[in-house]
């Protein structure tokens, strides 16, 4: 399991999706909550959102009940 942390701009790359959308997910529950490393800064840890990737992959090919 990775625990490499990646900055918001990989993470938007990576998911196709934009901050606000990211955020928005994050509110709601459905996206992984990000960690502080800083005063003005967060990361994400790279496993969860491949984690996430991986679902929405499963659900879109309905392989997740």
């Amino acid at each position: 399991m990775s625990k490499r942390l990646m900055k918001m701009p990989e993470v938007m790359h990576r998911t196709g999706n934009g901050k606000s959308w990211i955020y928005r997910l994050i509110s709601q529950g459905r996206f992984p909550k990000p960690i502080k490393i800083g005063s003005r800064s967060i990361a994400f840890i790279e496993s969860e959102v491949d984690e996430w990737i991986n679902q929405r992959i499963a659900e879109s090919r309905g392989e997740v009940a």
